[in-house]
């Protein structure tokens, strides 16, 4: 199991520098609302970025990005909305998966902006 942390928190390092070198602001890592977690929080501009970070060693079962399923989502979304009114922000929010697969020293990353949009009801 510590093998598996330790890839996630490899892949989030990743992450996040991939996004700084992108030009993107990150304000939170790991932020934690309940027992849900958001990997990423970051700014692209005035847009407030709520990442979740997929990372795997093989893409066997099939890319990372796909085990953000609906739920997944749906527990996103919530922590995003207490975050915005934690943080009292008055802000575009915009969901983006970042899986990033990692094969001995060879590291993919696949960025998907505007992964995934809140339901209205």
């Amino acid at each position: 199991m510590a093998a598996i942390h330790e890839l996630g928190k490899q892949g989030e390092e990743l992450a996040a520098r991939y996004l700084t070198k992108k030009g993107y602001k990150i304000l939170e890592t790991n932020w934690h609302f309940g027992r849900n977690e958001l990997d990423l929080i970051a700014e692209d501009g005035d847009i407030l970025v709520v990442v979740e970070v997929k990372t795997r060693q093989s893409n066997v079962m099939g890319d990372p990005e796909m085990a953000v399923t609906w739920e997944k989502q749906r527990a996103i979304i919530r922590s995003a909305n207490a975050y915005v009114r934690w943080k009292r922000r008055a802000t575009e929010v915009r969901f983006d998966i970042l899986s990033v697969l990692i094969r001995g020293e060879k590291v993919k990353i696949n960025h998907i902006p505007d992964a995934f949009y809140p339901m209205a009801r």
